[in-house]
């Protein structure tokens, strides 16, 4: 069994103890690496010298001043770029692209003293729903190695799943860290837009994107969010407001709690499990002193042809710095600078990001500027004023975080539409820019379901404080796949 089946406090009772060095914790994570993710397929690269390096280094500093997170190693979704470990955004494109400098979340979790592990699969540039669009490799379902993990950060939740890291970050533009965790029976937080710096985060679509962590537990969760969040010059996007110390919210007190539920998040299109297992964790919570009304979020209907307007417009601007010119990809034999562009970025993007791309050109046009991309814009801001008049009643409101359990392999791959479609409870939140977290609530057929909750604008105390609560209540987040005891 896996040394990260215990939470970051435990481990850092057994560092203090001296019961384990962070080395032993680096070299445990790493093994693991090496047993399970054949099967998992988790991991695009390792950065095992650096790591042990880094894991010596901190050993021999003293313990007073470690902090909750010392020495404690964490994987990377590969869109975050990191200084003298290639950073690939799954795409072609950057194969073997080893960045210069760091993000501003890596220097983050360096001066926590996390240890990077190494890079996490994904969708090439963070475009897909399942990490079947990855140029190198698809990840596996810890729980069902015949299914997908979700994604676009399905390697992130499926190594965390697996017991390979404690922690890793993902990035959420439209769901893509809260439902890879829902899918993976893990905790995954997409924070308040500007809460978290962007700054060296590959780019999909710059107005959604948000950094976030992917734990086994709530506290974890707040810990690392704790760690990576606040104002950066670098980011003028990040907010100034100061951040608290999340895991003081986890009081397990929801007396009076406040909750609204949709009635579009468990209406048509969400399947009876998944709806099933939302009203039993309200049950939970109402046995724990909170209140809920069905709600609802009239404009969340076009959420998601709202979101495949904006975010394919933003990725079309975001990928024209790939030309062949600058860096990544160069095509070779070409006539001219015309032959060049084009053959380097037909040569080395996939399917769905020419997809985009092309969609979003279409949206930017002249002829269309004044019809689909200006209107989304506007019914982006009905889709927030919805929140903002239930927030002015409710303190959270609930609903699943992907309206099924994860699909088979290769199953959804020639039916984007459903896809698409199925982005409708998660998208909302990030044209809304409030923050959301997933937590385990249930099973079906083996397979992980989500809970959402999503608060007001900087408040993921309150999501931390009812998902901790929840999860206190119920042992959903204690289990974990066959995999993991290497059956």
């Amino acid at each position: 069994m896996t040394l990260f089946k215990k939470t970051a406090t435990e481990l850092q009772s057994l560092l203090h103890n001296r019961e384990v060095s962070v080395k032993e914790l680096t070299e445990e994570s790493l093994n693991r690496i090496a047993k399970m993710d054949g099967q998992v397929q988790a991991f695009l690269s390792t950065n095992e010298e650096q790591a042990l390096a880094k894991a010596e280094e901190l050993d021999k500093l003293p313990m007073d001043g470690r902090g909750p997170l010392f020495g404690l190693p964490i994987g990377l979704k590969d869109n975050i770029v990191t200084k003298g470990i290639v950073t690939t955004a799954a795409s072609k494109m950057l194969e073997g692209f080893v960045p210069v400098y760091d993000a501003t979340v890596v220097d983050k979790i360096n001066e926590a003293g996390l240890i990077t592990i190494g890079k996490l699969n994904m969708d090439e540039f963070a475009m897909g729903s399942t990490t079947e669009r990855s140029a190198f490799k698809t990840t596996h379902n810890p729980w069902n190695l015949e299914y997908v993990p979700g994604g676009s950060s399905g390697g992130p939740a499926a190594a965390v799943a697996a017991g390979e890291v404690a922690f890793a970050l993902g990035s959420d533009t439209g769901g893509s860290v809260r439902q890879p965790a829902a899918f993976c029976g893990v905790v995954g937080m997409k924070p308040t837009y500007g809460r978290v710096s962007r700054s060296g985060l590959v780019a999909f679509a710059s107005s959604l994107d948000q950094i976030g962590p992917i734990t086994r537990n709530v506290e974890d969760n707040a810990l690392l969010l704790s760690a990576i969040a606040g104002l950066d010059a670098k980011d003028s996007s990040t907010s100034p407001q100061a951040v608290p110390d999340f895991r003081a919210a986890l009081t397990g007190d929801i007396k009076g709690l406040k909750i609204g539920v949709p009635a579009e998040y468990i209406g048509e299109g969400v399947s009876v499990e998944a709806k099933n297992a939302v009203m039993e964790a309200l049950k939970v919570l109402e046995s724990l002193g909170a209140e809920w009304e069905e709600v609802s979020l009239p404009h969340s209907k076009y959420a998601s042809e709202v979101y495949y307007v904006i975010s394919s417009s933003e990725a079309s601007s975001n990928l024209a710095r790939f030309d062949g010119i600058r860096y990544g990809y160069r095509a070779e034999g070409v006539k001219d600078l015309e032959e060049l562009y084009a053959r380097t970025r037909s040569e080395a993007f996939g399917d769905e990001v020419k997809k985009r791309i092309l969609f979003g050109m279409y949206s930017l046009g002249a002829a269309q500027h004044g019809g689909l991309y200006v209107k989304s814009q506007k019914v982006r801001t009905l889709i927030a004023q919805d929140f903002a008049n239930l927030f002015e009643k409710y303190d959270v409101i609930i609903g699943p975080s992907s309206a099924t359990t994860a699909y088979k392999i290769g199953e959804k791959l020639e039916d984007p539409l459903t896809l698409y479609a199925n982005d409708i409870l998660t998208v909302p939140i990030n044209l809304a820019g409030v923050p959301a977290i997933s937590v385990p609530c249930g099973f079906s057929n083996g397979l992980p379901l989500g809970l959402q909750i999503i608060g007001k604008h900087y408040d993921e105390a309150t999501l931390y404080k009812v998902a901790h609560a929840y999860e206190q209540a119920t042992d959903f987040h204690t289990q974990t796949p066959v995999i993991w005891e290497g059956k």
